[in-house]
């Protein structure tokens, strides 16, 4: 079941491998194209006219809006303390964590490999370099790359 039953696509999603795919209870917008293995998970809305590459996972508590590029093997995050068990040793359930949202505005561009941490909000039209770390909000129209990403222009 690479898409779920519960997964609302918009007109005209292109989806080129949809059984190299895996997408449950999310959105996607209108004429968004989807690549080979991409993870998008419950609760995680992609706008209209996206490109989402291959490799990347896109979890729950993420938003993207429209005409967003996100490259091969984008990672984002939502639980700034992850953990496997809780404090008694026990598997973490929904309880135990809190989502923390995520927003990337219309028009940003994401270089493969980036990692977004939970959070952060990229600004619309911004570029995150390939292999930046995103630790912190992007303003729009910047530029940023490197570990942690910094400005480089605009």
């Amino acid at each position: 079941m690479p898409i779920g039953k519960n997964v609302q696509l918009g007109k005209h999603v292109r989806i080129l491998h949809p059984d190299l795919v895996n997408l449950y209870d999310c959105i996607i917008g209108d004429e968004t194209r989807i690549g080979t293995f991409v993870e998008i998970q419950v609760g995680a809305t992609i706008g209209s006219r996206c490109k989402i590459s291959s490799h990347a996972f896109i979890c729950e508590g993420v938003t993207i809006e429209d005409e967003v590029f996100v490259g091969h093997g984008v990672m984002f995050i939502n639980d700034r303390f992850p953990a496997a068990t809780t404090e008694d040793g026990k598997p973490q359930g929904p309880a135990d964590w809190k989502v923390e949202p995520t927003r990337v505005c219309k028009r940003a561009s994401i270089g493969s490999n980036a990692t977004i941490l939970c959070g952060v909000t990229i600004g619309e039209g911004a570029t995150i370099g390939a292999g930046a770390v995103v630790t912190r909000d992007v303003a729009p129209y910047r530029v940023v790359a490197g570990v942690p990403a910094r400005v480089m222009a605009g």
